[in-house]
């Protein structure tokens, strides 16, 4: 595809300001949905200045050539249980969380280390077009169910069938915007989608609370409150808040620290960074064929790790959250035509910006699930074609290749799991491990 924008450039100064908040928007639902699932003090405020300064140490790593935003894991929540199941306290289960960032964020260090010795020769042979292209569509078709069930979810309580229009507005405006929009419209399709589907969402919710209806309710208005009056009355905090870093309250869960909850801790993060390092592989190789540059040679794999890993490690200091590479952000960069590192590089800017900003942090939490569902309707499914898009330079007519791309594409959307006590290799990971093995188990065939 043609690119708006390159990696390289530099739109102008209101352009950079829209661009960086979409994709704020694009990334901020998966990102303050961690620390809302695992609780324990963790903040979505927080988890936006983790993934706002992570991304920062990313870009620094790869010396500002890979247009690509770290936000949450969800692939670390049954680590970042496991950290605060073992803990005495929750100050002990931050420091866990730090800890366990830290030893996932050694095993990126160490394969980087590696591939600055041999090269990523071997990482083309394990894992060529056959296996990366169906492995990034299950990426995207994995998603598909968290995105339809976000299309159904009205947050007030509302009926699913109000929650689907609000969402189906979202996708179409958004849709329209991208195909037939002139000029900046054409370039922010995702804030004109979900302003459009937040508008739509506000006067269904309004007149079901002037009614009485609550099947008109889809937007849960009380997060403003909460947020910005948490005492009942007009203060500083309604304003500004200072986000609740996580080493500040780990540092008093140090002393607690022993040497069987770290084993517990490197059990729970370690084996799951392998898993990790696959999908790592798989979205820069996505992420490659959309700006047609080669991410893996340049800024190389050693690098986009080593950010990846240190970015990971920074990220959960300040957030608690590992960070990862985020396929929204990806799916952005796709629908947009927007490469450019200076747009990712503002964005990570406005997460740690906004994270201070109490009105704008409740303003995003207040976006109800179907509005986002609409829109990573477009997001998901974008990532899942630019795998498919790979199998073009594919010959399926050799079996080696057909039963290579089949294994992956049906273990990863029938959601083949398998776990080994608190480790759980996810549906991705498996499906791009068989089909590695069966690539390699066939690899003579046909000579």
């Amino acid at each position: 595809m043609k690119l708006a924008f390159n990696v390289e450039d530099k739109p102008k100064l209101p352009q950079l300001i829209a661009f960086a908040f979409q994709q704020m928007l694009a990334i901020m639902a998966a990102t303050i949905a961690v620390p809302m699932i695992i609780g324990n003090g963790l903040t979505p405020a927080a988890a936006m200045f983790g993934a706002g300064v992570g991304t920062l140490t990313y870009q620094l790593f790869t010396r500002f050539k890979s247009p690509v935003f770290l936000g949450s894991s969800f692939a670390f929540l049954g680590s970042m249980f496991a950290a605060f199941a073992g803990a005495s306290s929750m100050y002990l289960g931050w420091a866990g969380l730090i800890l366990g960032a830290i030893f996932a964020g050694l095993v990126y260090v160490v394969i980087a280390l590696i591939i600055k010795g041999v090269g990523v020769n071997w990482i083309q042979k394990l894992m060529p077009a056959v296996v990366i292209g169906p492995t990034v569509a299950i990426i995207g078709l994995s998603l598909a169910g968290n995105a339809v069930g976000d299309l159904m979810t009205a947050d007030a309580g509302g009926s699913v069938y109000v929650a689907i229009i609000c969402g189906l507005v979202t996708l179409f405006v958004t849709m329209l915007c991208s195909t037939y929009g002139k000029r900046m419209v054409k370039l922010i399709p995702f804030i004109m989608g979900i302003l459009a589907g937040y508008a739509v969402a506000s006067v269904f919710t309004v007149i079901g609370l002037v009614s009485g209806n609550d099947a008109l309710k889809v937007i849960d208005f009380s997060v403003f409150a909460s947020y910005m009056l948490p005492d009942g009355m007009v203060s500083l905090r309604t304003f500004f808040s200072l986000p609740d870093l996580t080493f500040v309250g780990a540092f008093k869960g140090l002393a607690e620290l022993d040497g069987t909850y770290i084993a517990t801790v490197f059990v729970a993060y370690v084996p799951v960074a392998f898993v990790v390092f696959a999908e790592h592989i798989a979205d820069h190789k996505n992420l490659s064929s959309i700006i047609e540059r080669d991410l893996l040679s340049d800024p190389g794999l050693d690098k986009t790790l080593l950010g990846d890993g240190v970015g990971s490690m920074v990220g959960a200091f300040f957030g608690g959250c590992p960070n990862t590479t985020y396929g929204e952000s990806i799916g952005c960069v796709a629908i947009t035509g927007n490469a450019s590192v200076s747009s990712i590089t503002t964005a990570a800017f406005g997460c740690i910006i906004f994270s201070f900003i109490t009105p704008l942090v409740a303003f995003v939490d207040s976006i109800p699930a179907c509005v986002m569902g609409g829109v990573c309707i477009a997001l998901y499914g974008f990532i899942a074609v630019s795998g498919l898009k790979m199998l073009q330079q594919v010959d399926l007519g050799q079996n080696r290749n057909l039963f290579t791309a089949s294994v992956i594409l049906i273990a990863g959307i029938g959601g083949l799991t398998i776990s080994f006590g608190a480790v759980t290799l996810t549906a991705v990971a498996c499906a791009i491990i068989l089909g590695i093995l069966t690539n390699w188990i066939l690899s003579k065939e046909g000579k």
